[in-house]
């Protein structure tokens, strides 16, 4: 394609000389819609912003409280432990995700110092458990009774990664009471971002997910009010989430220190005289997972919403679907891409077929493109409206050969998206690569990634030069060398499995240029 649009006597060189040349004389254009552009996205943010209802952030400082003497207890489930202490729940293991290649040892989450999720109630003009509180526990069941005869139960079950906290509430007194609940995670910001994915503060408030990036956090507090909601932390690959079943809540979240923390509090619930109330809790502490996301909404509404596919979502999940297709039948994750690689080739083909004849179109239009621009060289409005005649009578386009690499480029960032988001990616081995969803070691597939496009560029372009220095489309080619050398650098720090579907792609593209080139000979 290179080749023809390289061409001196190319339409696409005339046509890109007279853009330049309108461009000149219209000079500011570009600026003033740049402008325009910024003002509308700024109205539109300002519109179309956050719905949910802002209220005070209480800026006070934290107070530690000794919780030493509250023993520690463990709950033990298929999927996850965690240690019990009290109000707190903290170092939950996922057992089914190791740390690392080299570590077997699950993934600890909510395991620092000062990190732990805690759920509690809060008493109007009466006490209520507090995090020093030392408990009873009987069977399954811890209780604690106040001063005024009050008796709180609590049970906490695990469902997957759902951790259930119930609060039972007996009043046998003769007056009334009322307890706020609370529920609130504190955490450091200890884990690595990757780019491209959402990191920071999960809010779901008034039906629609919120995002607060940890360096927003920490510059600015932020509250919501919602009837219904949750609030948490999300990393890479794991998520922590806490909902309090009780409607009318305030959702708050700073940093404090070098501590984050979300927390809800919802509306004061009246537990009457010689009357029992409930009030249950979920914890949310597992991997950014669609499906599992999915059954844990059964709980909290709304979570299976936290996962950010990106602006072409609805390339990213098939393809991911695909790719975990394909890896339960080949049982690995980088052939599972290989083949999905090979597949969307197959289905672009009968547009990489028409490019490419496209281009040899064009090559045969040649003796008739130099003729219009020898007859019209000093009338250029002339020459594009010929131009364009010729192109309509041989039914082809100059950017028709560049259609197969611009409907690659929503699909590499969707695909991009896929790879560092799915938890299942992660610790997924490829010969020398250990992990698919991080950069390759050792720069192979980065260079053999060059290397592939190198190949292809020179096939497509030949060995045509062009020694004029303001020739427009000898510049282009002159650039379109230094693309190899470009991509290979950026693609050294991006994902494994993404450089390798890259990679897959121009072998495959070559082959597809030979296959469709001797077709055409014949």
């Amino acid at each position: 394609m290179v080749k023809y649009l390289d061409n001196n006597n190319s339409g696409f060189a005339a046509w890109n000389a007279n853009r330049n040349a309108t461009a000149k004389k219209q000079g500011g254009g570009f600026l003033r819609w740049f402008l325009i552009f910024i003002a509308v996205w700024w109205a539109i943010g300002i519109i179309f912003g956050k719905n949910t209802n802002v209220v005070p952030v209480d800026d006070s400082a934290v107070v530690a409280v000794d919780i030493s003497g509250v023993p520690v207890e463990k709950i033990k489930a298929d999927k996850i432990t965690a240690d019990v202490q009290g109000l707190r729940i903290s170092n939950v293991d996922l057992l089914d995700f190791p740390t690392s290649a080299k570590d077997s040892a699950p993934v600890k989450l909510l395991s620092g110092e000062d990190s732990y999720a805690e759920i509690g109630v809060v008493g109007v003009g009466v006490a209520a458990p507090t995090a020093n509180t030392v408990w009873k526990k009987s069977g399954d069941t811890y209780t604690w009774r106040n001063s005024d005869g009050i008796v709180f139960n609590r049970t906490i079950s695990v469902d997957g990664y759902v951790i259930s906290v119930n609060d039972e509430i007996k009043n046998n007194t003769k007056k009334d009471f009322s307890f706020a609940p609370y529920a609130k995670i504190r955490r450091e910001n200890d884990r690595p971002s990757s780019a491209g994915v959402y990191t920071g503060l999960v809010v779901f408030a008034n039906g629609d997910v919120e995002h607060d990036d940890w360096r927003v956090l920490a510059r600015k507090p932020q509250a919501y009010t919602t009837t219904n909601g949750f609030a948490g932390f999300v990393d890479q690959y794991w998520e922590t989430v806490t909902d309090v079943d009780v409607p009318d809540q305030t959702i708050r979240a700073q940093k404090y220190g070098e501590i984050y923390q979300s927390d809800i509090t919802a509306r004061a619930v009246n537990v009457a005289s010689k009357s029992n109330v409930n009030i249950v809790t979920y914890l949310y502490v597992g991997p950014r997972d669609s499906d599992t996301l999915k059954i844990a909404s059964q709980k909290i509404t709304g979570i299976e919403k936290t996962v950010d596919y990106g602006w072409f979502w609805f390339l990213a999940m098939p393809m991911l679907w695909l790719i975990n297709v394909i890896n339960a039948i080949v049982m690995n994750y980088g052939v599972a891409i290989i083949i999905m690689t090979i597949l969307l080739r197959l289905l672009m083909w009968p547009l990489t077929r028409k490019s490419f004849t496209s281009m040899a179109a064009m090559q045969k239009m040649q003796p008739e493109m130099q003729r219009i621009q020898k007859l019209y060289a000093n009338d250029k409005q002339r020459l594009q409206i010929e131009m364009m005649k010729l192109y309509q009578t041989h039914k082809t386009s100059p950017m028709s050969g560049c259609l197969p690499m611009l409907i690659q480029i929503p699909i590499f960032f969707a695909l991009y998206k896929a790879l560092i988001i799915s938890v299942q990616m992660r610790n997924a081995h490829f010969l020398w690569i250990s992990d698919l969803a991080v950069m390759d070691p050792y720069f192979i597939l980065p260079i053999l990634m060059g290397a592939s496009m190198w190949l292809q560029q020179r096939l497509q372009s030949g060995a045509s030069k062009s020694a004029d220095k303001n020739d427009i489309a000898a510049q282009t080619q002159r650039a379109m060398r230094w693309m190899p050398i470009i991509f290979t650098v950026m693609f050294a720090w991006m994902p494994a499995g993404l450089v390798l579907y890259w990679t897959v792609s121009n072998l495959f593209g070559i082959l597809q240029m030979y296959i469709i080139k001797r077709n055409m000979d014949k």
